[in-house]
């Protein structure tokens, strides 16, 4: 997968880290015609090393990302099986139970949950008291005092009832749960991103045009004065400049 991002379509999506792949072409074609630019001073070696440290900067953004997205897929692929795998206890207009899968349950049907069951659906509790184990969608390790008619009774389907015994109305159907709102969080290939992160990405976008711009300048201003100034000093010079690892990590 790191491999594959180096593809100039994936990677022009981060123009941070599409600049170091220029720049690591550029190396490339300097180390196979070292003086197609110019006289160079440099050794081929110096010039590998180059494109060798340019080349994992580049497969090391990569991987995080394809990291990143490998272990959304498989929580997202966890989420999607538990989902599956629930069934629920419908009770009846006479008042009897019906057991039936999570997927058909409607908004209005009542359901009863009882102690080690997961609730198969988010809704409000409309009978009986119990504790519910929320850890696995708020992160909360303590398990939650759940009852009817309190500030403590909606419960999220996914839940674990750790006691007694609840009584549940439905309030969504399947596909618009809290649950298959995180599901498809996780699945999703692009997200919004925060305003923090718009206003780093800007920055450091706006940086890296400054630094290419002051890069450029210097090769004419070097030839005016009689100055060798090689190219992959130039490459080397801008991704020191700019922030790659910070430009990395936002992809």
């Amino acid at each position: 997968m790191s491999f594959y991002k180096l593809n100039p379509k994936q990677l022009i999506k981060n123009p941070i880290m599409f600049v170091v792949e220029v720049g690591m072409v550029l190396t490339l074609i300097l180390i196979c015609f070292p003086d197609i630019f110019g006289t160079s001073y440099l050794s081929r070696g110096y010039l590998i090393t180059i494109f060798i440290i340019l080349l994992i900067t580049i497969l090391f953004a990569n991987f995080s990302e394809a990291f990143a997205e490998g272990r959304g897929k498989a929580q997202a692929d966890s989420l999607r099986q538990a989902q599956s795998n629930l069934t629920a206890r419908l009770i009846e207009e006479n008042g009897a139970y019906r057991i039936v899968n999570a997927t058909e349950l409607k908004a209005g049907q009542n359901i009863r949950v009882e102690n080690g069951e997961t609730i198969p659906a988010d809704g409000v509790v409309i009978n009986g008291l119990a504790t519910v184990d929320e850890s696995a969608i708020t992160g909360e390790s303590a398990p939650v005092i759940k009852e009817s008619g309190g500030d403590f009774d909606g419960v999220i389907g996914g839940t674990l009832v750790t006691s007694d015994w609840l009584e549940i109305r439905v309030e969504s159907e399947a596909g618009t749960s809290f649950l298959d709102k995180m599901i498809a969080l996780v699945e999703g290939a692009e997200r919004n991103k925060t305003p923090n992160e718009i206003a780093l990405f800007t920055l450091l976008t706006t940086l890296t045009i400054i630094f290419l711009v002051v890069i450029v300048t210097l090769y004419p201003i070097a030839s005016y004065l009689h100055l060798i100034l090689p190219i992959a000093m130039l490459i080397a010079l801008t991704v020191c400049l700019i922030p790659t690892t910070i430009g990395g990590l936002l992809s």
